[in-house]
């Protein structure tokens, strides 16, 4: 957890000492909440949306092929978590340590999932859209969104890798010519919250108001059978009001800290202090989108409870089926 021994060994103002306290109390109980109630339920619920729909291969509709996506970027992003929580940098097993190999493996994971998540939302967004536009067109299909979240990895893959480059020459040694003009993180963390957030946000708004446009005009085709479940729109406001919600101050203190060492601010302690806490705290809530987005699903799909007991019957009764199936099934070939 969180420790003040770094404090009170640079300085001895017992004000200063008293706030990293305070810190120290109110990080500790967050850490706590996370790991023994948000940990277990976005490890539970995520592994449940990606087996109950691979499992229902034949049912999967566009925006269950999104979620799925969410949801391995939410495993990767949880699993990450307890390692953060555990190893913050004033601890005394620091794992999550700037100068640390492992976090720079840890933080490309970490802007993976988070380029996955974001951009999932962000194109089940536009697919809505078109699927409302245009329906029975398979330009939003099942097939073709797959293909697109295979995209969605490898795009955010390559993001991060220009990233990576940064964070590396970051911690290696200015001997090397190539590094030694590449070392800065600051540049990293811009090219995060621009790519990862500001593209996304915009994309997101376009397809919002193209969703507003077209449902108030009412045309037939808004009593198309084949259209998407109305409950899907309820899922997409509520996706991406919780993703823009969760991830927002994490990006904004990111864009704030890269400000902030920009201009050199090092002098004021307590600024450097409280900015340092603000961030924490946004990592907590970036951190609980991996739980809260598949209790979404869990809570407005409304097909996924069928599709998990169809799930919970298939292992209950094997391959075989159960006894009372085999017994209609009989029934209706005599």
């Amino acid at each position: 957890m969180w420790s003040c021994e770094a404090l009170i060994n640079s300085t001895g103002n017992s004000e200063d000492q008293h706030l990293c306290h305070d810190f120290d109390l109110v990080l500790s109980i967050f850490s706590l909440l996370y790991l023994i109630i948000c940990f277990p339920i976005g490890l539970c619920y995520n592994g449940l949306l990606v087996l109950v729909n691979l499992y229902n291969k034949a049912t999967m509709t566009m925006p269950d092929v999104y979620f799925v996506n969410i949801a391995i970027a939410g495993l990767i992003i949880n699993t990450l978590a307890p390692m953060y929580l555990l190893g913050l940098a004033n601890t005394k097993w620091a794992i999550w340590n700037s100068n640390n190999e492992v976090y720079i493996t840890f933080l490309i994971l970490f802007n993976v999932s988070s380029l996955v998540t974001m951009y999932s939302t962000t194109l089940l967004s536009l697919d809505y859209y078109i699927e409302r536009a245009l329906p029975r067109t398979y330009m939003s299909s099942v097939y073709n969104t797959k293909h697109v979240c295979g995209f969605i990895w490898g795009g955010a893959m390559l993001t991060s890798f220009s990233s990576l480059l940064f964070y590396v020459c970051n911690h290696v040694s200015t001997k090397i010519i190539e590094c030694s003009k590449m070392q800065n993180q600051e540049a990293a963390d811009a090219i995060m919250v621009f790519i990862g957030y500001a593209v996304p946000a915009i994309a997101v708004l376009y397809a919002l108001t193209l969703i507003l446009r077209i449902r108030k005009e009412a045309t037939p085709l808004d009593q198309d059978t084949g259209r998407l479940d109305p409950s899907v729109h309820r899922l997409l406001i509520a996706t991406v009001c919780t993703q823009f919600t969760l991830w927002t101050p994490y990006y904004v203190m990111l864009l704030v800290s890269t400000f902030t060492n920009l201009q050199g601010r090092t002098a004021d302690v307590n600024y450097i202090r409280i900015l340092h806490f603000i961030m924490i705290l946004s990592k907590f809530l970036a951190f609980s989108s991996s739980f809260v987005m598949p209790l979404l699903y869990r809570y407005i799909n409304k097909n996924f409870p069928n599709k998990l007991r169809r799930l919970l019957k298939k292992i209950h009764c094997g391959n075989q089926g159960c006894s009372h199936e085999r017994t209609v099934v009989q029934q209706v070939m005599t």
